[in-house]
């Protein structure tokens, strides 16, 4: 199991949630964007590190993150 976590977002502190890109049970590639991230001067994909399934997903669609929060859980 591999958690994916929130990149460094530097000063930016509850980062918006602007889209989910996957869902439990999707197959990712290595980059593949799981989440959308908008902060007051770009958006952001964060993308998968590996390859692998999507087994939890501990984010939503109109939340906030923070660096270092939990994003999805690969299998």
């Amino acid at each position: 199991r591999i958690e994916v976590r929130v990149p460094d977002l530097g000063s930016f502190k509850d980062v918006a949630v602007i889209e989910l890109l996957v869902k439990v049970g999707d197959s990712v590639e290595i980059d593949t964007p799981l989440a959308t991230l908008e902060t007051e001067k770009a958006t952001m994909d964060v993308p998968s590190p590996a390859a692998g399934s999507i087994e939890s997903i501990a984010i939503a669609k109109g939340g906030t993150v923070n660096s270092g929060d939990l994003v999805v859980v690969l299998a």
